[in-house]
Formats: C-alpha cells, structure tokens, sequence
C-alpha cells in the first residue's frame, strides 16, 4: 500500500513540472485579450486518470506552487496568488472523480465508454479550475472591463473563452493519446 502511495505522489509531482514545461513552453495559442488557450492540463488529467482525486489535486497543487516558484505567475495581491495558483489548480484535480469509471471501462474494453469519460472528467476539471479563475477574475480584474460592462460578465466572458478552448484542446488530445497509448491512462503503465 505504501509503495503505492508514493508511486502516486512520484508521478504527481513528475507530471506537474511536465505541466509546467509545456505551460512555460511557446505552444499555447495566446489572445488578443489577454489570457492563452493551452494543452498543459494534460498531465494532471492523466493523473487523475490513473490515481483518481487525492494525487490530481496534489499535482494541481504542485503545478500551481512551481508557477510561482518559476516566476510564470501573474501575482497581484496575496489572495489573488492563492485563488489562482493554489486553489484553481488545485481543482483540476477534481478529474479525479472519474478515477473508478474510466479505470472500469477500460477494463472492460468498453472504449467508447472511456474515451467519454476522459471527455466529462476534462471538462469537469476545467470547470473547476476557470470557476475560481472567474472568481478571481471579477474580484481583482473587474477594473478592466470595457465600460458599461459588469465584472461579473466580463470576468464570465474572459474565463469562459479560456476554459473553452483550453478543454476542447486537451479533449481532443486526450482522446487521441488514449487512442494511440491507452497504457497511459492505467497504472500498469
């Protein structure tokens, strides 16, 4: 068991620097507004493929701590640094949820039936990690909304583009590394 555990924590914290690189990397697709549409969520959604919540919210964690220590984070105040970089990645771990499902379909050879919950389990941390990017975003960003336009809308607007993009990327790839090396998704890789 123990051994294990610290298999799980070896891997999250490898494929949170993983994370980091491509996120450091020039591959993201970048806004005119602001923002970057970005396939770096990957390794903490294979994560949470392979381990289920605990070491996916641990890798998001420690994705969001080596941004800060690598000087790749945009710090304003305090809070905002904690809402964003600890927090919201912290939540891409909520992938994790679909651990057991995606572990038994593909045990089960039921392929479509994993690949569509690699899908929900992306989309579901995305959502978790651009809701508290939102958050954050009308709280500290607001200021920078085009006048006559409410925080709360452009902050939704901003974050909204950002998460579409980011997991229609990362699905459409996910699919396709689980397509071509589905021994990733499982622990006896």
């Amino acid at each position: 068991m123990r051994n294990t555990n610290l298999q799980a924590m070896i891997e999250a914290a490898i494929l949170a620097a993983f994370a980091l690189v491509i996120d450091i990397l020039p591959l993201s697709i970048k806004l005119p507004t602001g923002g970057s549409i970005s396939f770096a969520m990957i390794p903490i959604f294979i994560i949470a493929y392979r381990w289920g919540f605990k070491a996916s919210f641990l890798s998001g964690l420690v994705w969001g701590l080596l941004q800060i220590v690598a000087a790749d984070a945009s710090i304003f105040t305090p809070v905002q640094a904690f809402i964003e970089y600890f927090v919201a990645f912290a939540f891409i771990g909520f992938a994790g949820l679909f651990h057991a499902p995606i572990q038994q379909a593909i045990v089960n050879k039921q392929k479509a039936k994993a690949i569509m919950y690699v899908i929900i389990a992306a989309f579901i941390g995305s959502l978790a990690r651009y809701f508290w990017h939102f958050i954050a975003g009308f709280i500290f960003f607001g200021q920078y909304a085009p006048k006559g336009q409410s925080a709360v809308l452009y902050s939704f607007i901003f974050n909204g583009i950002t998460m579409i993009g980011s997991f229609a990327l990362c699905a459409a790839l996910l699919v396709a590394l689980f397509t071509t090396a589905p021994r990733l998704f499982t622990k006896r890789a």
